[in-house]
């Protein structure tokens, strides 16, 4: 690929994978923004997925650092979670590379509307942790079976899968907002890591867009996460609409377009 070429798409990426970065970090679903820019880009499906990997690893990475060292993160189930989106995320992309996206969609235009008048109708939503109501074992499995389902999701298609993780972290889990979405950042770190290394063993990464991106990622995701940690609830929340809005606006697009 020429550098002219290479120059054109970065120029369309970078700023987007930015933004991506910022609004992952803070509520998740930055594929949302970044999966298309690779589209736009010019880069065929399967390796706009693989590239996307790339660039919103490592920024995805920094972000759970930053987690991590606040002391922001259940770790008993962010860690069952997280192996359970390792598993998740092979067996996902496995399926993205034989099988088309179509069904997928009309599954999740069912549950986006619902998540959106739970999260309306639930003012309290996330502001208090009640997960201590629950048995230990209880909290492993759920995290385990979310890490393993929603891994899967993200390895398969990926925009939208931290706000699910957050929502399940939040919803079924009971954590509060600012602890599941530390869970959030280690699970999705898993599920990352483990498209992100499949996908380059079948060689759709573009590393030359790929770490480029990567950069503009780590950059985004800096900034997000220091949103989340000031801002706790108050700032969670409210991007919980404008992301479940884009994930709807991306699925109804990816069934007619």
């Amino acid at each position: 690929m020429e550098l002219t070429e290479l120059a054109h798409i970065w120029m369309i990426v970078g700023p987007l994978v930015f933004l991506g970065g910022v609004i992952d970090a803070v509520a998740g679903g930055g594929g949302l923004i970044t999966l298309p820019a690779y589209l736009i880009a010019g880069l065929p499906a399967h390796m706009a997925t693989g590239t996307n990997k790339c660039g919103n690893a490592f920024g995805t990475f920094l972000s759970t650092g930053r987690f991590l060292k606040q002391g922001n993160v259940h770790y008993p189930t962010a860690i069952a979670g997280a192996a359970g989106a390792l598993v998740g995320a092979w067996i996902g992309v496995q399926i993205n590379l034989i099988m088309p996206e179509r069904v997928l969609y009309y599954v999740m235009l069912a549950i986006v509307p619902v998540m959106t008048v739970v999260l309306l109708f639930k003012s309290n939503f996330g502001q208090e942790d009640h997960s201590g109501e629950l048995g230990t074992v209880q909290l492993l499995a759920m995290a385990l079976g979310i890490g393993l389902v929603i891994g899967c999701y993200d390895g398969f298609f990926g925009p939208g899968a931290g706000t699910f993780l957050m929502l399940a972290f939040t919803g079924l889990c009971r954590f509060d907002l600012l602890t599941a979405s530390g869970n959030t950042k280690l699970a999705n770190s898993a599920s990352l890591l483990a498209s992100l290394v499949t996908f380059a063993l079948a060689g759709k990464v573009l590393w030359s867009v790929g770490i480029p991106a990567a950069i503009c990622g780590i950059a985004g995701n800096y900034v997000g996460s220091s949103l989340a940690l000031k801002g706790g609830a108050k700032v969670i929340r409210p991007m919980f609409f404008v992301v479940l809005a884009l994930l709807l606006a991306r699925l109804i697009y990816g069934l007619f377009v």
